[in-house]
């Protein structure tokens, strides 16, 4: 993963996706691609001016916050590129993320102009198929050579995942295939471990019982052990359509998951 997309925009979210993406930059010795967006709003109605308003004070934050941001990358230890964009969020990853390896998102922001950044994570999976990191706010580091933990289910997305983030678990310390056994018909967890082994990569396959709990439960119960810096999973869910892509567990760890998710979707 030498190409990495990084959004760039004044929101809660912005400092633990810088942060995450230079780690993983560093750790790759990729090249770091930001846009950085002047959002425009996602409705058409205006009233009494408000939109004009609303976009003077957008195009004022924007233009601070790229001083700031190019400064400090000046400083840092990465090569990088910067694209200034003003128009939709989701638009504008798609249109720069054709020859990137791999986009940091972050779960959500609160902002008057846009949507929530989960909606933006849907439309890049859906559209583009690229692997997304999506970065919990609070997060500020992503130890990529630690400890990685899969989501493992058998799905052809949970596949899509997995091979997605061969790169990024060739160098972690210690790799978990974590399968909740539902009684799912989908690969097992050993044939995951076995596709990882011929790249090098030796996981612990950990075996969870079904219970009452929904798998995202799960999940959350053994992260909450502070046994893991980061996840892999895929993008759960029985439609491709955008509205309707994230199933009950995807949604839970977008909401909820302290650390990282490396996500994908097969096309």
């Amino acid at each position: 993963m030498k190409n990495i997309l990084l959004l760039i925009h004044d929101d809660e979210g912005q400092e633990a996706r810088y942060q995450v993406a230079l780690d993983v930059t560093r750790a790759t010795g990729g090249h770091l691609i930001c846009v950085d967006l002047t959002a425009i709003p996602e409705f058409t109605d205006d009233y009494g001016g408000t939109v004009a308003v609303m976009m003077a004070r957008e195009m004022e934050v924007e233009a601070a916050n790229r001083a700031r941001m190019i400064a400090r990358l000046e400083h840092e230890d990465v090569s990088f590129e910067w694209i200034d964009r003003t128009g939709f969020a989701a638009q504008a990853i798609r249109d720069h993320a054709g020859l990137t390896d791999l986009i940091v998102l972050s779960t959500d922001w609160a902002g008057e102009l846009c949507p929530h950044l989960a909606d933006v994570v849907g439309d890049a999976l859906v559209r583009l198929g690229k692997p997304v990191l999506v970065v919990p706010a609070k997060a500020r580091r992503l130890d990529v050579a630690n400890r990685a933990m899969v989501a493992w289910d058998g799905s052809e997305n949970a596949q899509a995942a997995l091979q997605a983030s061969v790169p990024l678990l060739s160098l972690a310390r210690t790799v978990t295939l974590f399968h909740v056994d539902d009684g799912g018909q989908g690969l097992p967890a050993e044939a995951a471990a076995r596709y990882l082994s011929r790249h090098g990569i030796e996981p612990v396959v950990q075996h969870e019982p079904a219970t009452v709990d929904r798998p995202g439960n799960a999940l959350l119960t053994e992260i909450g052990r502070g046994q893991h810096d980061w996840l892999v999973m895929g993008a759960f869910g029985h439609s491709r359509t955008i509205e309707a892509m994230f199933g009950g567990t995807t949604r839970t760890m977008l909401e909820h998951s302290p650390v990282p998710i490396l996500m994908a979707h097969r096309r």
